[in-house]
């Protein structure tokens, strides 16, 4: 009995011993950085993701379990441009985690590292739900992903020096594959250039702009302002006299409106995936650009 004894706590010690497989605690805020940091540190990151494809990102309640994964972060990857500002500041306040206070280097904000569009002259609160730095919805232009990709990898680095060969050649695998995918979305979705579409929400504007689509109208009246009737009937009249070719709404949204607006001007509707797990072929980075161009060329024939 004492010899099992001591084996087992050999090893024990040797199990204690070794080196986790997850050397970093990382805290994503919304899916697709999640999938980012996977792609470029696999096994080393111990990712946790704080919101779906079927959450508005805008619209997070700062849970106890989600105070209690920032308080265990290592790193935490958000949106930024004022996405979260409704729950990550109480993230920051409850959690007590100094190292993923904005201006740590365990807090990475993608938003900072591409060029945003739509940033409005006038704030006002009267035009809607507007963000003063540029439309945060970046990663539905791939090219921004790519960009963003390269200072993750990075900042993995910084922070987990022990690892920095890992993550760039995880970082470097990555953006080879996602530059033939750019180069392969490119050729697939020459169809869509100049195509009118309507939005529910301006969160497909930086596909829009990378696709050469063309907005022709929106469900809300004002950003974040729900469809109203009478909006609604005015964008009815509007599509008489210059139609679109596709409604389009995010996995995230009421159909409610979309349908509307297809019922009564005859134009087809599309639910996009919006971010990874939108649908099930968007499982990761690839397969939401793949689904978000299949589902718009379907709807096109």
């Amino acid at each position: 009995m004492k010899t099992i004894l001591n084996a087992l706590l050999a090893l024990c010690l040797a199990a204690a011993a070794l080196p986790s497989l997850a050397a970093l605690n990382v805290f994503a805020c919304e899916p697709e950085w999640g999938a980012l940091a996977k792609e470029i540190g696999g096994e080393r990151l111990s990712i946790y993701t704080a919101t779906t494809a079927l959450q508005d990102p805008h619209r997070i309640e700062a849970r106890p379990s989600l105070i209690a994964r920032a308080r265990s972060a290592d790193l935490m990857i958000c949106t930024g441009s004022d996405l979260e500002v409704g729950w990550l500041p109480l993230l920051f306040t409850q959690s007590g985690n100094a190292k993923i206070r904005p201006g740590s280097p365990g807090y990475f904000e993608a938003s900072q590292f591409v060029a945003k569009i739509e940033i409005p002259k006038v704030i006002d609160r009267s035009m809607g739900d507007i963000h003063p730095g540029g439309n945060p919805h970046i990663h539905l232009d791939p090219r921004n992903i790519s960009k963003i990709a390269e200072a993750l990898g990075d900042r993995l680095a910084q922070i987990d020096p022990a690892g920095a060969q890992a993550y760039k050649t995880g970082a470097a695998a990555f953006l080879e594959r996602w530059q033939a995918a750019i180069a392969r979305w490119e050729k697939e979705g020459v169809r869509l250039k100049g195509v009118p579409v309507v939005v529910y929400h301006r969160d497909m504007s930086y596909f829009i702009a990378w696709s050469g689509m063309r907005e022709a109208g929106s469900l809300e009246p004002k950003p974040g302002i729900p469809a109203t009737p009478s909006h609604l009937a005015d964008l009815v009249e509007r599509m008489k006299r210059e139609p679109a070719k596709v409604i389009v709404y995010s996995a995230y949204n009421s159909p409610k409106a979309a349908e509307f607006l297809a019922e009564r001007s005859g134009i087809p509707k599309a639910m996009l995936p919006f971010t990874v797990g939108g649908s099930e072929k968007a499982s990761d980075l690839f397969g939401l650009f793949d689904d978000t161009i299949n589902r718009l060329l379907a709807t096109l024939k």
